[in-house]
């Protein structure tokens, strides 16, 4: 899968943040404070957008209205597939990968991780296990208090 090109993205990151379906000239309207675009320039990429599967398309009496067929983390998790399949040696290139990341980072790493595998994640537990801190009836051991906890 190839990036997005610079004005593609720019207009996919758009769509993602407003959440709902979007005629060209109100995409052309929202980028011309950043930049002056012709009507038929954003058409042109959406349309594009359309034919490469990254856009579905509803008319909208002349018009055409425009939505994501896909979410922003889709295409983030397909760039990083496409990544990693360049490398011959996919553990060293995980490997590095992970060497990188903030401690935060990796630690969303191993949650999606064990939920990719079925494990529980800190502080849950496999079905008809009870939680970290609970008892098998389900309550809180003695003094604590589940209104205050937090992940």
């Amino acid at each position: 899968m190839r990036r997005f090109g610079e004005l593609e993205a720019v207009i996919m990151d758009r769509l993602w943040e407003w959440g709902r379906p979007v005629l060209v000239r109100e995409m052309v309207d929202a980028l011309h404070d950043d930049r002056a675009l012709a009507y038929t320039t954003v058409m042109t990429v959406m349309d594009n957008l359309y034919r490469k599967g990254w856009l579905r398309r509803e008319r909208d009496g002349r018009a055409w209205r425009y939505e994501p067929t896909r979410s922003r983390s889709s295409y983030t998790a397909a760039l990083m597939s496409d990544a990693l399949a360049t490398s011959p040696d996919r553990r060293t290139a995980l490997t590095h990968f992970a060497l990188q990341m903030s401690p935060h980072d990796a630690a969303l790493l191993r949650e999606a991780l064990e939920q990719a595998l079925g494990e529980p994640t800190a502080g849950e537990s496999k079905a008809g296990e009870p939680k970290v801190g609970e008892s098998k009836a389900g309550e809180s051991k003695a003094g604590e208090s589940k209104a205050g906890e937090s992940r």
